[in-house]
């Protein structure tokens, strides 16, 4: 599944060719992504404007001219594809079996946006600007990690009182809005704390180191325009390149990266999901 650093890479590759457009033509393919798509999907988009393009937490935001907000979300194997015909420009598309592309953008400017997903697990929701905060999939969210918000007070206050995993309770979207099984582990060992440490042992000078690592792992990630696991690329088709920079993530059975620590990656389940780190130098 994307993580926030691959869902904002695919933000910044939109925005430029999206933001401030008229889509001139939208094309639904099929009715449905995971869940159906909205009534009269195509006619109630075309010759709208794109005000803004935004991210909350996993989720890409169109706000349109007409009052409502296009909520996209990647699943596990979308993808946008951007493309032109401007002179001067040059595109490079990675491969994609068109039988996946299901929906298509075209913009003012002779912009084609087309969104791929061979698993169909993504889908595109349109709600009123005037009850997105309230929506259900967005109700709730916790802060950005990217914010001013994330710093160590912020992370001894919200974990004050929880019997549960530090890495567990990082995971909680209630709490931060986005972070992943991927860039958790990364921040946990660029703090030295160990997975398994009880949330609520997090004093401040733990906590302030944390809330650095989490905000540093993930610029630098979209950066580096995120993780190509499996299915992710960015909009210009090409792969993120991040994951050459894992220090833990699935690194089990080999050294530890820290320069003088000497000890093994380990892995283990915590919650249904894997944890890597060094037992060694994570406390």
């Amino acid at each position: 599944m994307p993580e926030l650093p691959e869902v904002e890479t695919v933000r910044r590759g939109l925005e430029p060719a999206l933001a401030g457009r008229v889509l001139v033509r939208a094309e639904a393919r099929r009715p449905d992504l995971r869940f159906p798509l909205p009534e009269n999907f195509s006619a109630r988009l075309q010759g709208r404007r794109v005000e803004a393009l935004r991210r909350r937490a996993k989720y890409l935001l169109l706000d349109l001219d007409d009052g409502h907000t296009l909520i996209c979300h990647l699943g596990m194997s979308g993808s946008f594809r951007v493309e032109d015909d401007l002179p001067g420009r040059f595109h490079h598309a990675r491969t994609r079996l068109q039988a996946h592309d299901h929906v298509v953008f075209e913009t003012d400017r002779g912009v084609r946006i087309t969104y791929n997903d061979p698993r169909r697990f993504g889908f595109m929701l349109l709600v009123p600007q005037t009850e997105l905060e309230e929506h259900k999939l967005l109700r709730g969210i916790g802060i950005e990690p990217l914010g001013n918000e994330m710093n160590g007070p912020f992370l001894v206050s919200a974990f004050a009182g929880r019997a549960t995993s530090l890495k567990a309770a990082l995971l909680d979207q209630g709490v931060i809005a986005g972070l992943g099984n991927i860039y958790a582990c990364e921040a946990l060992f660029r703090a030295g704390l160990s997975p398994r440490r009880s949330a609520r042992t997090l004093g401040s000078a733990r906590a302030g180191r944390l809330a650095a690592a989490i905000a540093d792992v993930l610029r630098e990630a979209v950066e580096a325009g995120g993780s190509s696991l499996r299915d992710h690329a960015r909009t210009d088709g090409e792969l993120g390149y991040f994951q050459h920079s894992f220090r833990v993530y699935d690194r089990a059975g080999q050294p530890c990266l820290r320069e003088g620590c000497g000890g093994t990656v380990r892995r283990i389940v915590q919650n249904g999901r894997s944890s890597f780190f060094c037992p060694a130098c994570q406390r």
